[in-house]
């Protein structure tokens, strides 16, 4: 019998009163393996409030007890995250050995926010008028509210909640209803690590409480990662409410390569950046625009390597799982019939894969096509899955205007050997986050995440420098402390001097 898996509020499970749930699925069997409470209007103001509640003594907590805290989830983390790591693949499908990265990407923001305090301190200006002092100090905001995807789902909310409770706010996730046991874990691990009650929640649903976070009144901040539409939608309502807001949308990430590039490397990287995590990456290589006279060559390479992944459920020793839902392969699927159906050359098809799984698991196989058009579907639309295209392009020019007049600009990387080539690419292409021979260019957490156009809604990006400033505001204060030869009046103007 499948289990009830519920919400989270002041340090224990939840189980709200909307009578509503949904399905939990294992993507490499088939199989529901629980049902989710999904969260009704009284729901949200519960969890909300627990959060509010929690809020002041945890700001006022001293930066010292708050980073011990950090670093002792930081520890048990690093313990345990296999455990995090095969949830993630029971309810995902990714690989073991993908899980297990995308845990030690999301830890690498657990440890940049141990070393928040460095960063929160403010600035000071002594005698900056005669007399006068000015300092400046940043504050947590109060609640936040995260929403996250489905692909990660560890390290997207990783990248949002340490840098928030580290810098004084409370939390409260919403994880996407297809993967939610990782949240609940989390939650846990929280609690272990000594977090007050309240500043960790985790409220599960669907649109209800996704509208419940963007409208609350006293909900402060909204962080999203999802598609450009949702996260457009997200970005609207969530400042019409007055909320600050930083909605990371969709990707069309293009890889070119050059003629002078190692084609043995660009191979071997278009096909870890295109099937990694079959293809449920935003940072995902879906295009290669192969330069000049290289394409025969290098789509041969490409195809070499494609045909011989394995694919599987993900515990055994294979290198691609499942998509997370049924919707998901048919989508997929569907998309590889319309580019076959345009007339793109199809190489290797992955509509039906040889799988080693137990059970009828939702499996597309990597796929890659050749000769793509830049009007077809399979290159205008984020597939997001396996499906790998293949664009020929004249000149370097012509390979960048493509990015550019793409209306995503998450990511993109360039292949060659030529160093001022890379370096005219990384000035002039109009996208976030840039790879030189890296096909998957994800920021260290010290660094920020976040792309360009369509990509980005909002002015600031997630984690590093930025993710401070987004969870806190800033206050610049200016003093005079009087001394004993004050006095007499002066009704103008003050002036500095």
């Amino acid at each position: 019998m499948a289990t009830t898996l519920h919400h989270w509020k002041s340090g224990e499970i939840f189980e709200g009163n909307s009578g509503r749930f949904s399905d939990v699925t294992n993507p490499a069997t088939g199989e529901v393996t629980a049902q989710l409470a999904l969260a009704s209007e009284d729901d949200v103001n519960e969890v909300v409030a627990a959060a509010v509640a929690a809020f002041p003594k945890w700001r006022d907590m001293s930066l010292t007890k708050r980073t011990q805290i950090l670093f002792a989830f930081r520890e048990l983390l690093n313990t345990r995250k296999k455990e995090l790591a095969a949830i993630i693949t029971s309810e995902h499908g990714k690989v073991l050995s993908d899980a297990l990265g995308e845990v030690t990407r999301g830890q690498e923001v657990v440890e940049f926010a141990c070393g928040l305090p460095h960063l929160i301190k403010g600035g000071f200006t002594e005698n900056a008028s005669t007399k006068v002092d000015v300092h400046s100090t940043r504050q947590p905001l109060g609640v936040a509210g995260i929403i996250s995807p489905f692909n990660f789902p560890a390290m997207v909310p990783m990248w949002f909640f340490p840098i928030a409770i580290a810098a004084g706010n409370t939390v409260v996730l919403k994880p996407s209803e297809k993967v939610p046991s990782a949240a609940l874990w989390v939650a846990e691990l929280w609690k272990e690590a000594g977090l007050p009650d309240g500043v960790f929640n985790v409220l599960n649903g669907d649109k209800v409480a996704v509208d419940g976070l963007l409208t609350h009144p006293d909900v402060q901040s909204i962080s999203f990662v999802g598609s450009t539409p949702i996260a457009r939608y997200v970005y609207e309502t969530g400042t019409t409410h007055g909320k600050r807001v930083q909605a990371l949308g969709g990707a069309k990430n293009h890889m070119l390569v050059l003629p002078d590039a190692d084609l043995d490397l660009a191979a071997d990287q278009a096909v870890n950046a295109g099937y990694g995590s079959a293809g449920e990456r935003c940072m995902a290589i879906s295009v290669v625009l192969a330069v000049g006279d290289i394409g025969d060559e290098l789509v041969s390479k490409i195809k070499e390597r494609t045909v011989g992944l394995r694919t599987g459920d993900g515990t055994r020793s294979c290198d691609m799982g499942p998509l997370v839902t049924a919707q998901a392969q048919e989508r997929v699927s569907g998309y590889i019939d319309a580019g076959q159906s345009a007339g793109a050359e199809l190489v290797v098809d992955g509509r039906r894969p040889e799988v080693d799984a137990d059970g009828e698991g939702f499996f597309v196989g990597p796929t890659l096509f050749d000769h793509v058009r830049t009007d077809m579907s399979i290159y205008t639309d984020e597939i997001f899955g396996p499906v790998l295209s293949v664009v020929r392009v004249d000149s370097y020019e012509e390979g960048v205007k493509l990015i550019n007049d793409n209306p995503y600009g998450n990511g993109t990387a360039i292949f060659t050997n030529d160093g001022g080539a890379a370096r005219q690419f990384q000035y002039e292409v109009k996208v976030g986050m840039i790879g030189v021979n890296v096909p998957v260019p994800v920021p260290m957490a010290y660094y920020s995440f976040g792309g360009w156009k369509n990509s980005l809604f909002g002015d600031t990006h997630a984690h590093g420098v930025d993710g401070l400033h987004f969870f806190t505001r800033g206050k610049v204060i200016t003093s005079r402390w009087l001394d004993p030869s004050h006095g007499g009046l002066n009704l103008g103007f003050p002036q500095n001097a």
